[in-house]
């Protein structure tokens, strides 16, 4: 492994790990010490620029940023809510909420026309495992390696013990069964008739990106319909093109009962999420507006923020480039890596621009990360599938970018096994 290069720290950024330290997360400050201590300073498209003036190229952010960062749509969006009316009062009607509703409702599969919106992904999870309970499903299944989040009800749904046991007891009545396993699942829910709620991803993307079998989707719908069940499809990471469709869905052509979007539903300036549900399912949050509430649910400055991010991935159909885009990359990443390290890998897999390299041991992930991160790239590790790294570029990268990206992995993958460092041309 070759360490981040030594580079002087700036008594400006030294302040700021002191004051991380201080008052946010030691941890935080010893994994930037890993990476050279670099502080966050400027971001623009698909670029974070630090406050040493160095570039990187985001292919992280946990799905975030689909539209790179500052989007000119959601931007001018969001400007406009700001010198308007950028916070309501949760007691008048007001228009921007109502648009957003109409504009996401638009994009989700037919039949899905209720929305309730939160903030983070979480509490989109908690939302639909509400509307869950309230429709009388006592139980819930969730998967294996799965991951919906960390607050107490998403947290019983994610299955990953390091994330679970310091909190337990949890809530009582969620089951983990195996990802892809349609035979468990008809088990469980055939021996509950009418009362188990399934939730889970289209692809797993905390897991390392796993991907199912073909149809596995469309079985696991047709399970829970014969047996009376009520579908939650996570798609907070998976949504919003960042698996080359509107959403992982739409990929096998399933309708949930309620559809959980997030992450890129803010286009990457405002940090928004929604519970979108079919008229029954949502029916106890229509007959009771305060059942489930959030006091910045819904903000006006938020919802065009809505506005502008479902905007700009139709106005400039980045759906099919993120597509384009994945279908072009996944082969030429997985011929490098098998290039370089093909001895250290288990596999390269991806759907759209979701696209994770599983090394053979946890340890090599971290490795490779760092070495991304030396080229000028920034990837992310997997939360429940610890030896994967992830990519999640955005879907407006160039051909400059393309060819950027390309020649950083391919330098990483080496200098993962010889220890020398070179930066690519046209890198920081």
């Amino acid at each position: 492994m070759t360490a981040v290069a030594d580079t002087p720290v700036s008594a400006g950024d030294e302040r700021i790990l002191g004051l991380y330290r201080a008052h946010l997360s030691r941890g935080r400050v010893t994994l930037a010490e890993l990476l050279g201590s670099h502080v966050e300073h400027l971001s623009d498209g698909a670029w974070i620029t630090t406050s040493d003036g160095e570039r990187f190229l985001n292919c992280g952010g946990y799905g975030v940023f689909i539209l790179g960062a500052r989007h000119p749509i959601v931007l001018s969006e969001v400007e406009r809510q700001l010198r308007k009316n950028p916070m309501g009062t949760r007691i008048l009607l007001e228009p921007t909420a109502a648009e957003a509703a109409e504009q996401l409702c638009g994009v989700v599969p037919q039949g899905l026309d209720r929305v309730h919106f939160s903030l983070s992904g979480a509490e989109a999870v908690e939302t639909a495992l509400k509307l869950a309970r309230a429709n009388g499903y006592k139980r819930t299944v969730s998967m294996v390696n799965g991951y919906h989040g960390k607050s107490l009800g998403a947290l019983s749904a994610t299955a990953k013990d390091v994330y679970q046991s310091p909190f337990r007891p949890l809530i009582p009545d969620f089951l983990h069964l195996p990802y892809g396993d349609l035979d468990a699942l008809a088990a469980e829910l055939s021996a509950h008739p009418g009362q188990v709620a399934v939730i889970l991803e289209p692809v797993q993307g905390e897991a390392g990106v796993v991907i199912p079998p073909a149809g596995y989707l469309r079985g696991v719908e047709a399970l829970v319909r014969e047996h009376g069940g009520f579908l939650i499809l996570d798609e907070v990471q998976t949504g919003m093109g960042r698996l080359g469709e509107w959403w992982g869905a739409d990929l096998e052509g399933v309708t949930p009962d309620v559809l959980l979007a997030g992450k890129a539903l803010g286009g990457g300036v405002m940090p928004v999420s929604a519970a979108i549900a079919s008229r029954k399912a949502f029916k106890p949050f229509d007959k009771d507006p305060f059942l489930h509430t959030g006091t910045f649910a819904a903000m006006p400055v938020l919802m065009a923020a809505v506005r502008g991010s479902i905007r700009a991935l139709q106005e400039e159909r980045l759906v099919t480039r993120a597509m384009e885009l994945g279908t072009a990359l996944l082969p030429r990443i997985a011929e490098i890596v098998q290039r370089n390290i093909g001895h250290l890998v288990k596999e390269v897999r991806g759907q759209g621009l979701l696209i994770g390299i599983e090394l053979i041991e946890p340890g090599l992930a971290g490795e490779l990360l760092t070495e991304l991160f030396n080229a000028g790239v920034v990837a992310n590790h997997s939360m429940t599938g610890s030896a994967v790294v992830r990519f999640t570029p955005p879907a407006i990268l160039t051909a400059s970018d393309v060819d950027f990206l390309l020649t950083a992995i391919d330098q990483a993958t080496r200098d993962l096994v010889t220890g020398s460092a070179t930066m690519p041309e046209g890198g920081r």
